[in-house]
């Protein structure tokens, strides 16, 4: 689920426009609309953190990180699981592998890093 899918499932769930969202939060329902719609594609931590408080939902779920949600990949949680037995300078070598994996997408994709 991605987080536009997200802030529209909480939205509907919470009964609100996208004006109720946009005054709690803090920005414009034109923001509110383009976040659910997935055009704006890089929100601030800030917007991200005023929609979490709002919607009472972790950081984490929204922007899909919670290994324990129910549509949650099984072999990342897995992964993610093993990792935590790793000490630091190995997970920073994991980091690493990941970070250059997603350039390496990026440019075969043709998006500037």
């Amino acid at each position: 689920m991605t987080l536009a899918t997200r802030i529209a499932e909480l939205r509907r769930q919470k009964n609100e426009s996208f004006q109720d969202v946009a005054t709690a939060v803090g920005v414009t329902k034109t923001h509110i609309w383009e976040l659910e719609r997935g055009r704006t594609k890089n929100p601030s931590l800030q917007v991200i953190e005023g929609l979490a408080n709002h919607f009472g939902v972790s950081i984490a779920y929204l922007v899909g990180e919670d290994i324990e949600a129910a549509d949650a990949d099984q072999d990342l949680a897995r992964m993610f699981r093993l990792a935590g037995e790793l000490e630091e300078h190995e997970r920073r070598v994991i980091d690493d592998m990941i970070e250059s994996f997603r350039r390496r997408r990026l440019e075969r994709d043709g998006h500037s890093t």
